[in-house]
């Protein structure tokens, strides 16, 4: 290599300057360790207690509770403790779920093959030593579900199907609602 270099007459502390000018710029941006928005600066726990339910779905708290619970703990930015180990709480609460035809039933525009599901949750983060709010945003997480077949229907139950469909729905809302934690957006 060295006399590589030299048959070209290109000095070797002059490549050395050339590749450390390409390769540091891209690095610019970079930091060591987990990326948080300012507002929870000092906040390493999290305290999650069962979601709280406004709609009409029962048994959903505890379902929301820990798909977030589980998104946080595989993401790995915050540790999930008890109530009194805990710098911050997140609550959230379960304000609407919507379903909406998504696909009908060729020949019959009245009957919905497939539904689109929609969870919203508000959520809130307080400081659990000052009581003082540090972040209140709203969520969604979609999900979708087939009710038919062709012609022939797979259930008559679209309730059956939808609660079955919730769960997914709820894991794409706590990725979303873990995002908006960890990276602010």
């Amino acid at each position: 290599m060295k006399r590589l270099l030299q048959s070209a007459r290109i000095p070797f502390a002059a490549l050395w300057m050339v590749l450390a000018t390409a390769l540091l710029p891209g690095c610019a941006g970079y930091q060591l360790g987990a990326p948080r928005p300012r507002v929870f600066t000092g906040i390493q726990t999290l305290y999650v207690p069962n979601f709280k339910n406004d709609t009409l779905h029962p048994r959903v708290e505890s379902l929301l509770a820990n798909a977030v619970i589980k998104q946080i703990q595989q993401d790995g930015t915050y540790r999930i403790v008890t109530e009194p180990e805990a710098d911050a709480v997140l609550e959230g609460t379960l304000v609407e779920v919507d379903r909406r035809p998504a696909r009908n039933v060729r020949g019959n525009i009245l009957q919905a093959r497939e539904y689109t599901l929609q969870l919203r949750v508000i959520y809130s983060v307080r400081n659990r030593r000052t009581g003082e709010s540090l972040e209140r945003r709203s969520v969604f997480g979609t999900s979708s579900f087939f009710v038919a077949r062709g012609s022939q229907p797979v259930s008559a139950d679209v309730n059956q199907d939808e609660s079955q469909a919730i769960p997914t729905a709820a894991e794409e809302m706590a990725v979303r609602l873990v995002s908006q934690l960890t990276e602010g957006w």
